[in-house]
This record gives structure tokens, C-alpha cells and sequence, in this order.
């Protein structure tokens, strides 16, 4: 009989992503779509390869605990994040989440240009999975995280990038998720902000899954109970932070020296 997995829980198993990436000079568009309607787009490009973002990757984050995923940029620690909120699938294995999933990975997702701060806020919450009655429940406390109460009402199209950032974490992290993923991109924030991103994160601990993936060491070791460090797509160490980043740090430098 199969356990059914806990509110919070994540669960990758035996995981493989690959895209298909140009070899050489980028196609022109005129290209691309006369290739789609003769039809020899269903054929393998010879000017294209396999890459492997993942390679068979298992891991399970357990209800309430902050997993911090570190390596370099290119090693897959986004696609993660993409896979467990559905945004991509895998091409092998089984990705397993159970509950509200808020996602903060790309800057500007989930938001429109045109629409207002104001729209923004309950289409984005609409998004992730809030009703309306708690949009406005959460709206004032959304509204004063992210700082922009003087700019409601101008489109976000005018929003510098850590407007955007500041408004699409705000909402995210207000819209209850049982499991929240948090991406690099709160790096475009001010430094004011990027504390209070933290200590929001830090009071979810034990409440909320959190998985967070960043080149901040300090900001892992802070609020993360397990880290994984991957690189080329597969899984190089797991374990308790300072161990993780110990490991991280040597081969980094050793990969520098070379």
C-alpha cells in the first residue's frame, strides 16, 4: 500500500529533465516557422543536442523543513523549482508535492505590464490559488511588505526590478502556501528588503516547506536545516549546511585553480 505524502511534502524520484539546445548560430525566425509548416521540424535537428538539466535525482523534503539548494549557475538548481511547481515536467522519474505551492522564480511571473500594482495583487493571488475574500484579507499586509503604497495605482510596467520583486514575494509569501520555492531572484531587491524577505522566510520555519535556491551562502546557512549541492545535473552532497557548503566552497576553489 502507498503512503499518501503529508501536507508540505515533496518527493523527486529517480528525476531526468534534458532540453534540446542550437548548436551553432541562432535560427531566424522565417526559418523557424517555414521548418514547422513543411513539416521538418519533426525531424532531430542536426544543429541541435541533448542537454541534461537533471539526471536521475531522488531526494524528499519533509513538512516544515527549509532545503536550501546550492552550485553554480547552469548545475539545474532552477529546473527543480520549475518541476515541483509544474511550470515543467520531467522526462523521466516522478516529482510528488502535496499542498498550496506558492512560487517566487522568475522575476515578473504571474504579473502583467499593463495592469496596476492593485490588479496585480489579486491577479497574482488568483494565480496562486487565493480566493478574493483572501486577497483582501491579506491585501493590507501585502501592500505595506512590499513597500509600494504610493505606487498602487501606476502600471508595473514602471516598476523598477525590485518594485517587481518586491511585489511578487510580498504576494506569494501572503497567499498561505504550504510549500514556498524562492529562486535568486530576490537578488534584484534592496538590501532592507532582502532582510525582511529572511526573517519571513525564518518565521515559517517549522510551519511551511521552504525551498530555496541561492548563491547567498550566508543566507542558506541562516534559515536552511538540510542543503544540496548539485552540479552538472546531478546530486554532489546533501546533508547539514555547513558540511554542504564546506564541500561547495573546496571545489570551487579547486575549479578556479585549474
Amino acid at each position: 500500500m502507498k503512503k499518501e505524502l503529508q501536507t508540505g511534502q515533496i518527493e523527486f524520484i529517480n528525476i531526468a529533465k534534458s532540453y534540446r539546445t542550437s548548436k551553432g548560430k541562432y535560427g531566424l525566425l522565417r526559418d523557424i516557422i517555414g521548418e514547422k509548416f513543411s513539416g521538418l521540424s519533426s525531424a532531430k535537428s542536426k544543429n541541435q543536442e541533448k542537454f541534461y538539466a537533471l539526471r536521475n535525482i531522488s531526494f524528499t523534503v519533509n513538512p516544515g523543513e527549509c532545503l536550501g539548494i546550492i552550485g553554480n549557475n547552469g548545475a539545474g538548481k532552477s529546473t527543480i523549482l520549475k518541476l515541483i511547481s509544474k511550470i515543467t515536467y520531467p522526462e523521466k522519474g516522478l516529482v510528488k508535492a502535496r499542498g498550496r505551492i506558492g512560487a517566487f522564480i522568475e522575476l515578473g511571473a504571474g504579473l502583467h505590464h499593463e495592469l496596476t500594482g492593485k490588479e496585480n495583487i489579486y491577479l497574482y493571488g488568483a494565480i496562486l490559488g487565493m480566493s478574493k475574500a483572501e486577497i483582501k484579507k491579506q491585501y493590507r499586509d501585502i501592500v505595506r511588505f512590499a513597500g509600494i503604497g504610493k505606487f498602487l495605482d501606476v502600471p508595473i510596467k514602471k516598476y523598477s526590478s525590485g518594485m517587481y520583486s518586491r511585489l511578487g514575494f510580498s504576494v506569494c509569501a501572503f497567499s498561505d502556501p504550504d510549500i514556498l520555492l524562492v529562486d535568486e531572484v530576490l537578488a534584484v531587491g534592496d538590501i532592507d528588503f532582502q532582510k525582511r524577505c529572511l526573517e519571513k522566510m525564518h518565521s515559517f520555519a517549522g510551519r511551511k516547506t521552504i525551498v530555496f535556491v541561492s548563491h547567498n551562502l550566508d543566507a542558506i546557512k541562516s534559515i536552511c536545516s538540510r542543503v544540496i549541492f548539485i552540479d552538472g545535473g546531478e546530486i554532489v552532497k546533501i546533508g547539514r549546511p555547513n558540511d554542504v557548503i564546506k564541500e561547495y566552497v573546496r571545489r570551487s576553489s579547486k575549479s578556479r585553480k585549474n
